[in-house]
This record gives structure tokens, sequence and C-alpha cells, in this order.
């Protein structure tokens, strides 16, 4: 596993004093980024090579947030690859080396030039090592079903603050988005998310929002013309007085 540490910092805590959902996501996307960049594998090297690994989905289990000044470890490691996709785990621990955050996800290789998936080499994930195994989060659906039946929440036109290396809308984003258009006062203990067009610099996304059951809550983002961007599922437990 590859691993770095870290320490909670103040900017990156929400406003109960502990790691906040965009931090949490924050930290394993620099994990598998650090991984690469040590790797020889890295950003230059992809825009040279006119790569780029996209997330198609993952699930991210909040088992406990990190508070303020603590100390953590992230970790992320190679689960395997087929055709163009690629499996990768992500884990947060404490000192004491238990899980904070457990995440499974789902990656794409593609091609910048030619816009689109590109199967996967063996020099491609070569700096990943041997391929170890996924951890187990339980069952869950495969997929995100998105309701016919929904509010809509006020919409958010992309700014340069929402953006990545690749020009799009940063994963982090999408799920703060989402998160930001459900009522206050969800702890939010898993989040699913399947990635399906990429937003731009001026775009706008919608946010339609359903109920799924207590404490769950499905969201999809679109566009103005209802294409989909990415669906998110929100669980956790209702905080009253929030």
């Amino acid at each position: 596993m590859y691993q770095f540490k870290s320490r909670i910092r103040y900017s990156e805590t929400d406003e109960t004093g502990r790691l906040s959902v965009p931090g949490i996501i924050n930290y394993m996307q620099d994990c598998s980024t650090f991984q690469s960049e040590d790797g020889r594998m890295g950003i230059s090297y992809l825009k040279e090579h006119h790569r780029a690994w996209l997330l198609s989905g993952w699930r991210i289990v909040i088992d406990r947030y990190p508070k303020l000044g603590e100390e953590i470890t992230a970790g992320t490691w190679h689960c395997g690859s087929k055709g163009f996709y690629g499996y990768r785990d992500f884990v947060l621990l404490d000192q004491e080396n238990n899980p904070l955050v457990r995440a499974n996800s789902l990656w794409f290789f593609y091609d910048t030039e030619k816009n689109m998936p590109v199967r996967i080499q063996p020099e491609d994930i070569l700096p990943y090592g041997i391929p170890q195994p996924s951890q187990d989060l339980g069952e869950a659906p495969r997929k995100i079903l998105i309701p016919e039946k929904y509010e809509t929440a006020a919409a958010v036109v992309i700014g340069r603050h929402h953006l990545d290396t690749n020009h799009h809308v940063n994963n982090s984003q999408y799920v703060e988005i989402a998160k930001d258009a459900i009522p206050v006062g969800l702890k939010i203990r898993e989040i699913r998310a399947d990635y399906k067009k990429a937003a731009r610099l001026g775009d706008t996304v919608i946010p339609r929002i359903t109920p799924a059951g207590q404490g769950q809550w499905t969201v999809a983002l679109v566009n103005e013309t209802g294409e989909l961007y990415a669906a998110v599922w929100l669980g956790g437990q209702e905080q009253p007085g929030q």
C-alpha cells in the first residue's frame, strides 16, 4: 500500500471542527496522485502522452470523521485492471491504524487526443506494483437508480475553483454540490457516485434531489437539457436541530 502521513488542518475542516467531506475525497485523490508522481507517471507524463485517468465511480464509507489536529495516514493500492478500466482502493487511518474512511473506486484510461477510452497496457500500471485484493465494504447496488420524481435545488454555474488539471469539474466538487443541495442536518456515513459527463467552465449544474429512505438521498446533477453529469447517493444519520 502506498501511504503518506498528514495532520488535519483547520482549512480542511467543516463547521463541526472535523475533516469535511470534500477534504476526505481530496486526501484520497492526493494519495493516488502522489503515487503516480513518485512513479514518474504523474500529471506531466500523462499530458505529454495524451492520457488521463478519469474516475468512473466510487463508494466511500466513513467510519469516523478525524478532528482538527489529528494525525492520519492516507493509503491507496492498485486492485487490478481489465480493458480500459482500473480498480483502486483507498483508506484513511488513525494513529492506531484503525480505519477512518474506506473506499473502492473504478477508473478508466482515456486518450485525450482522440477523446476516447483506451486499453490499459502493462507499462501504464507498472509503478503501482502487483495488484492487491480489494477491501470488502459490504453489499450495495452496483448502479445508482435515478428517481423519476424529484425536487430541483438551486443551480450552480461552474467557476474556475471547481476545475482540475483536466479542465473538468473535480470529482470532489460534484459531491460537494450534491451535499449542499440536500437539507441541512445529515451526518454522511456513505457516499456513492457515478460520473457520466464532465462539466466544464461556465456550464450550469442543476441538482435534482430525492429522499431515498431515512437518512438517504439521491442527487442527479444534470445540465439545462436534463443530461446527466453525475449521480450521487448520500446515506447517514439525520442530526435534529441542525
